[in-house]
């Protein structure tokens, strides 16, 4: 599609929306205009904030449809409450929140491809406590849409036990057990993440089938004596290097004839398909020191580096849900 000049102009200014929903998740007024109406006076009482510039941003919101204006008082549209409410269990709050985070990184961009070091602020392990809270959730709000038919799309079937590396706040293990009830699970992940996993996994009721190790899969060995590796949204945080390192360890947590399974975006050869794919080793370029969209071609090569046979694309994905299979060999010995 040949781009018009309406169009290119509708790019240049697609953050400005984009900027005005983040503030408002930001100053929280969708969970407090979700419980009951205020002026933009009540608001800036209560919250210490500026009324010129704040009513200029609750008209703004009301505008493109994510506040309702009657006459002097906002409120939330009763329709949009469970999914920009702190208070819902279907809240998008914590996605839009990292987005905010992720502004901060991407305003920096020209300066990163113009080879001017940016501090790794965007690595996992330097973010704040609120800030790793908000990622977490926001791949829970994620994961939770899709995570029941990766799992059919993977096919557990008799694998009995399942190491899901970086499993963050459990949904994919959640599902996992859920489709396989002789399966157990081993979480791997950072201590602060393991807890908020604990959480949600003791809610569905199955935490006696789960144990929880914390470690880092970029410089701990992962626990042996799985035969089903589930590496979901990882590698593309991490250069080749660092994916071939973790593919070995991966490789030497499995049983004989264990199982790999990676899910992310698998990009072609030519590496602007899928566009989202694309669009997102950006993402990478601005948050992370090495990491990319890769190819199958690169992701196979790698996983034959660390010892991986019988490697297939189980399953093609424009929204990181593409699948990468592989096997460890039955003729060797076990970790």
């Amino acid at each position: 599609m040949t781009l018009k000049a309406e169009n290119i102009l509708e790019l240049a200014r697609n953050f400005m929306e984009s900027r005005i929903l983040l503030t408002g998740a930001e100053l929280d007024l969708f969970t407090r205009l979700g419980r009951s109406p205020a002026t933009a006076a009540q608001l800036a009482g209560e919250n210490g904030l500026d009324l010129r510039s704040l009513t200029i941003l609750l008209d703004a919101l009301s505008a493109i449809g994510l506040l309702v204006k009657d006459k002097e008082n906002y409120r939330c549209d009763p329709g949009l409450i469970p999914f920009l409410s702190k208070d819902s269990p279907e809240s998008l709050l914590p996605m839009i929140l990292h987005a905010s985070h992720l502004w901060k990184r991407w305003d920096k961009l020209t300066d990163i491809v113009k080879g001017i070091p940016i501090p790794a602020e965007g690595e996992l392990s330097t973010r704040s406590p609120e800030a790793m809270r908000a990622f977490i959730g926001a791949m829970h709000v994620v994961a939770a849409h899709r995570a029941d038919s990766i799992v059919r799309q993977v096919r557990p079937g008799r694998a009995g036990s399942l190491i899901d590396v970086g499993g963050g706040p459990g949904t994919y293990t959640i599902a996992f057990l859920r489709a396989a009830a002789h399966m157990t699970a081993t979480l791997f992940d950072r201590p602060e993440v393991i807890e908020m996993a604990r959480e949600r996994i003791a809610a569905a009721g199955l935490e006696d089938r789960v144990r929880f190790i914390s470690g880092d899969f970029l410089k701990d060995e992962l626990p042996a004596g799985h035969d089903l590796a589930f590496v979901s949204a990882i590698i593309h945080q991490n250069s080749r290097k660092r994916n071939r390192e973790l593919y070995s360890k991966v490789y030497r947590s499995l049983v004989p004839g264990g199982r790999i399974v990676i899910r992310d975006y698998v990009m072609d050869a030519g590496r602007i398909r899928p566009r989202d794919g694309a669009v997102f080793a950006v993402n990478m370029l601005a948050m992370t020191q090495g990491g990319n969209s890769y190819t199958y071609e690169e992701v196979e090569e790698d996983l034959v580096g660390a010892g991986f046979e019988k490697i297939r694309l189980r399953k093609k994905g424009d929204h990181m849900d593409a699948l990468v299979e592989a096997l460890k060999k039955r003729d060797v010995v076990s970790a």
